[in-house]
């Protein structure tokens, strides 16, 4: 089983609804979860709070705390409770990232305010900020523009060609560092490749520790383009991105969704410039990464990763 015999140490990276989907199953096969989350937000409430009070954005933090809750039931969906349009200046805030605002300016530690918070929700597992440093994410563009802000980033409609963080020499938290020492697994994604997943590997101390560690390090590949980001990008395409901003060995192994989507959801997508992303297996050979091939999503509304499925894909891997 690896370094904790029975309740493996499984570090997630990310942010955003894909890193809180995952989490959502892993949670019914280890207490022993740490959830490490981009602090790059700057858009909606979370952007919000990040400008007029100068704390971390506590959105995606928040979306994993409640995924992590033992019953996601009442304080689940107080948490996820927002504010709706004439509720005057509370108006597009949750009530979770107002509670850690207020929680953060109490304690004078967004630390502390997250790991209180994950007491009263009790989660199964720890959240952590990536970093504590007020970090800007930039990119270039594919036609040469340079945007700044993740909202920018994501709302741009064009592909990235190349992203930085400013400063680049935010430092992760050590119990960061420390959580993915201990990892029996450590895996990224799955989400936004650019604004969400990259944003954690960006930070050098971080893209080193998860390099030189002795255990399966994992990169769950989107199901789906996403318009503007990842516009065309085959699998091969999303792992090349990632190894090119980090470096070569990040990752050992890559769960790449062999799932089809239903006909009117492929239409449903293609729509709004999304289309499933393109399998392209002698490319991902190239990289000498053992490629995990598996229907670990499925549809409804939508076409997302499947919790449970994708769970047990990671946990597979033990």
């Amino acid at each position: 089983m690896g370094k904790s015999e029975g309740n493996p140490a499984i570090v997630v990276m990310g942010g955003g609804t894909g890193l809180a989907t995952l989490l959502s199953g892993l949670k019914h096969f280890t207490t022993n979860l740490t959830a490490v989350v981009t602090v790059a937000d700057d858009g909606g409430s979370s952007g919000r709070l990040r400008r007029e009070m100068g704390i971390l954005p506590p959105g995606d933090i928040r979306n994993c705390l409640v995924a992590l809750a033992e019953d996601e039931s009442l304080m689940g969906r107080l948490f996820q409770y927002r504010f709706e349009e004439g509720e005057g200046s509370l108006s597009g805030h949750s009530f979770g990232n107002l509670f850690l605002a207020a929680l953060t300016k109490v304690t004078d530690d967004f630390e502390e305010a997250v790991r209180l918070s994950s007491k009263i929700l009790k989660t199964r597992g720890t959240v952590l900020p990536a970093s504590l440093d007020l970090v800007w994410l930039k990119a270039e563009l594919d036609n040469g523009r340079m945007v700044e802000g993740q909202s920018a980033i994501a709302g741009s409609n064009r592909c990235c060609s190349h992203i930085w963080l400013e400063p680049e020499d935010a430092r992760p938290t050590s119990a960061v560092l420390d959580a993915i020492a201990a990892a029996d697994v450590i895996v990224a994604g799955p989400g936004s490749l650019f604004t969400s997943i990259l944003p954690n590997l960006l930070i050098r101390e971080i893209a080193e520790a998860v390099a030189g560690a002795d255990c399966p390090r994992v990169f769950i590949c989107n199901v789906m383009t996403q318009p503007g980001e990842t516009m065309g990008f085959s699998a091969a395409d999303h792992l090349e991105a990632l190894v090119r901003h980090t470096q070569p060995g990040i990752v050992n192994n890559m769960i790449v969704n062999t799932a089809e989507p239903p006909a009117p959801l492929i239409e449903f997508y293609r729509d709004k410039g999304a289309l499933p992303v393109v399998i392209d297996r002698e490319r991902l050979d190239s990289f000498g990464v053992n490629i995990i091939y598996d229907g670990v999503a499925s549809g409804g509304n939508y076409f997302r990763h499947d919790s449970d499925k994708l769970a047990a894909a990671v946990v597979s891997l033990l």
